[in-house]
């Protein structure tokens, strides 16, 4: 009764939430914007008028860019520690993340007149190199799917994909433009890019949502699920393709964003229950507002210089990752 309350409350109350999230970062940066400026714009734009460009070129991308970037994480972590049942799992853990960076790098040093739905792809492929090289090696070492050896081997392989990338990119001669992948600049969100992007965003949403129910199963265990007539196996390939398409479109974006995918589901678990049915909508609409407050955070913690987002989540996520260690120890959940 509880998280059913909750899931209602939330439900009702983030589109004002995302509202004001959104009206906040359109308006407050290194320039301040009056709100009678960005209404004026919206309904009589003058592409002669400066403010009007910075808020159409650049406040309104970089507002979508980081709601939508945050849902995707969100429900990517959310469905990751579903289908292990490993409440460490979160892209950014678990190499998806550098896997993307990993192959984008390696395009632009080969293919370096990809356009932009080719990079697109080739994220994609990266994040399912990233998830493939992690839980292979896992499924090859004793208790590796156990929380704490999973996130060791997750963050050794981000390590060894970053490593690679940074050392490609300095023989190449690239390490200017990898640096956008490696330091999310949602500052630098490209509006055409993110018109590409937002169809893999709602496909890989609906796409979660529509599996919601039969993660909620897998996550109860194989016993349980294989009494409820669930194919496991069908439901965590369908759930990692949509894992791969969320992050993937999340980096190809902006760039990599850690902890996102780690601390929305605890939070949103802790209020609507581990019913994926409510979870999955729930963390999608939190790491919307997540993200975008943090992105609002990042532009005043050296105002009037920003900060990278990564300092603003990371200051939130490492010691809640660590709190989720002491706290739940080394065995999986189930």
């Amino acid at each position: 009764m509880y998280s059913k309350q909750w899931t209602r409350i939330i439900l009702i109350t983030s589109p004002f939430a995302i509202a004001l999230s959104l009206l906040l970062s359109i308006l407050y940066g290194a320039k301040h914007l009056s709100t009678d400026i960005v209404f004026t714009s919206l309904i009589h734009f003058d592409p002669g008028n400066t403010d009007h460009q910075i808020i159409w070129h650049s406040r309104i991308p970089r507002a979508a860019g980081a709601l939508l970037i945050g849902a995707a994480l969100a429900v990517s972590g959310a469905l990751m520690q579903g289908i292990t049942r490993n409440y460490l799992a979160s892209p950014s853990i678990m190499g998806v993340s550098d896997g993307s960076a990993f192959i984008i790098t390696l395009c632009m040093v080969l293919l370096p007149q990809s356009s932009s739905i080719e990079m697109m792809i080739y994220s994609f492929i990266g994040s399912a190199l990233g998830a493939v090289l992690v839980f292979g090696l896992a499924a090859m070492m004793p208790n590796g799917f156990t929380p704490v050896q999973l996130a060791i081997i997750g963050t050794v392989t981000s390590m060894l994909l970053s490593s690679l990338s940074a050392a490609m990119s300095i023989y190449f001669q690239i390490s200017q433009d990898l640096s956008f992948w490696y330091s999310a600049r949602l500052h630098q969100m490209s509006p055409d890019f993110l018109k590409l992007a937002a169809p893999f965003f709602l496909i890989g949403i609906i796409m979660a949502i529509s599996l919601s129910k039969k993660v909620t199963a897998v996550s109860l265990g194989d016993d349980i699920s294989k009494s409820l007539g669930q194919k496991k196996k069908t439901i965590k390939i369908m759930a990692m393709l949509s894992v791969i398409i969320l992050t993937g479109s999340a980096v190809a974006l902006a760039g990599k964003i850690a902890f996102v995918g780690l601390v929305v589901p605890h939070i949103t678990r802790f209020l609507v229950g581990s019913d994926y049915s409510r979870l999955i909508p729930c963390s999608c609409l939190l790491g919307g507002i997540f993200l975008t407050l943090c992105d609002l955070a990042s532009r005043f913690i050296n105002y009037p210089f920003e900060t990278p987002i990564e300092v603003v989540t990371s200051i939130i996520g490492v010691p809640f990752f660590l709190y989720l260690i002491k706290r739940k120890g080394g065995e999986q959940n189930g």
